[in-house]
């Protein structure tokens, strides 16, 4: 029921977007859509995520807010360095590790620190679960230690919202693969 839920959705979605890139709503794009996006789904399917933890609806609403006061801090800081006159900041790659067990959950931190004005993954070790970031402004220890704080936040925020170690059932594919499961 859930796999037909969710390509019920994907086609609704798919049917959206060609509306507006059409700029129209009509019968024909409406029908011209719901071609398009039943070839796409049909020809070209995804493959299936493996979901292993559980939503914790309070815990995302607390990771939204946290990335959303990131996101406003970070941009501030980029338009003050941007503004201020003198040589330009310093810039490193950091190594940061993020300690979560999905592969969806770790593509998820890699974007949230894409998405932060001043720092970019450039490099993801995903065996190591390692992330190298290029950061902007690493002139003090004082924002180093805000940039680690900033992604060990994160990180606990995406565990609290998807991978509670009382919640976590490793996928069937990682199982029969006879990987190591990290069970609590």
């Amino acid at each position: 029921m859930r796999t037909i839920a969710l390509r019920v959705w994907v086609v609704c979605w798919l049917i959206l977007v060609w509306v507006l890139l059409w700029g129209t709503v009509s019968a024909a794009n409406i029908l011209s859509g719901l071609i398009v996006a039943l070839v796409i789904t049909l020809l070209l399917p995804l493959p299936p995520v493996p979901v292993e933890g559980k939503l914790h609806p309070l815990s995302l609403l607390r990771l939204v807010l946290t990335m959303a006061y990131y996101l406003v801090v970070s941009s501030i800081q980029v338009a003050l360095l941007a503004l201020r006159p003198g040589p330009p900041p310093l810039t490193a790659v950091l190594r940061v590790h993020i300690a979560v067990r999905s592969d969806l959950v770790l593509a998820l931190a890699v974007n949230m620190i894409n998405l932060t004005p001043g720092t970019i993954a450039l490099e993801i070790d995903q065996a190591r679960r390692m992330v190298y970031v290029h950061v902007l402004d690493v002139g003090s220890d004082r924002t180093v230690k805000r940039f680690y704080h900033q992604v060990a936040t994160q990180q606990k925020l995406l565990v609290a919202a998807f991978e509670r170690p009382e919640d976590w059932r490793p996928s069937a594919d990682k199982v029969e693969e006879g990987e190591e499961v990290d069970t609590p």
